[in-house]
């Protein structure tokens, strides 16, 4: 199975780019070419998505939802 992600690479003033990942907040790195930058968002990705997993296991609450429906 493949997951597509879209990436957003920036120059840095400083030199370097900076790459954010728009689908998943806070999933951001850096590179000193846009090549280590791609491969770095790569595993900054997987990172991210582990974290997410692990976070999901440890949070194994059951959901309940109460609803009030406002008058039209």
């Amino acid at each position: 199975m493949t997951l597509r992600y879209k990436i957003v690479i920036e120059p840095n003033e400083e030199g370097g780019f900076t790459v954010t990942v728009p689908d998943l907040p806070g999933c951001v790195t850096q590179g000193d070419t846009i090549e280590e930058a791609i491969g770095n968002a790569k595993e900054a990705i997987e990172g991210h998505l582990e974290a997410l997993t692990e976070l999901r296991k440890s949070f194994q609450a059951e959901i309940e939802v109460e609803f009030e429906q406002k008058a039209a």
